[in-house]
């Protein structure tokens, strides 16, 4: 799902990513993408965030009630408050305005790669998990339980569960996990971005940063999964 009013800007994106051969649904109004995002089965979605008729940040607000799969933020805003808050409110990514379109194809790529991914597990496969003191993760249906009680989490957020988890005790630097974890290199404002998505997973978690139970900040070096 594309959503953009500036309609040159979403016919262009719907363009380059149906030559990808991509199926788009293409709105200029957030209240027509709403129905959307209720009513069709989508794989990601691309908002503008300064609509006519509400924001970008209240559509993936709605999305991430009921859906996990990616959302990419359309910004012209450059502050680095208004990325935070994208990624706050559930965004897997954003991109700034201007922008070129190959970059935001091959970002759209990147995404629905990780979503593929973390809903192909097959159920006649041999269970194949990884299990820390009640965290439990299956990486074959892409499934974390804590406590036995299941716990819905975005692709990003499993897969930054999952690098800690393999190496329980051990300190994963925050440029580690955005170069592993999104595939490309890290920039200075990164730090944020997996600054946010840790949040998201000790508040789904029910852990605490000040006394934490699973990850544990390690200031000025990373993160890690306590032992």
């Amino acid at each position: 799902m594309v959503v953009d009013d500036e309609r040159e800007i979403a016919d262009l994106v719907e363009l380059y990513l149906k030559n990808e051969g991509y199926d788009i649904y293409k709105f200029y109004r957030g209240a027509d993408a709403l129905i959307c995002a209720a009513e069709r089965p989508l794989d990601l979605a691309v908002l503008d965030v300064m609509l006519p008729d509400m924001s970008g940040y209240e559509i993936c607000r709605a999305i991430r009630e009921k859906r996990t799969h990616p959302i990419l933020m359309l910004t012209a805003k450059g502050e680095e408050i208004d990325k935070i808050t994208g990624l706050t409110l559930g965004a897997d990514d954003y991109v700034t305005k201007p922008f070129r379109p190959l970059e935001l194809v091959a970002r759209v790529k990147a995404q629905l790669r990780r979503y593929t991914r973390y809903n192909d597990g097959q159920s006649d496969r041999r269970e194949n998990t990884l299990a820390v003191r009640g965290l439990t993760l299956n990486l074959d249906s892409h499934e974390c339980t804590l406590d036995e009680r299941l716990v819905s989490l975005t692709p990003i957020e499993f897969s930054i569960l999952r690098l800690l988890a393999e190496s329980p005790g051990k300190v994963i630097p925050a440029e580690e996990i955005f170069e592993r974890v999104w595939g490309e290199k890290y920039l200075n404002n990164a730090n944020n971005t997996v600054m946010v998505h840790i949040r998201h997973l000790r508040e789904k978690l029910r852990d605490s940063p000040e006394r934490p139970r699973y990850i544990r900040t390690v200031w000025g070096v990373g993160y890690k999964l306590e032992k």
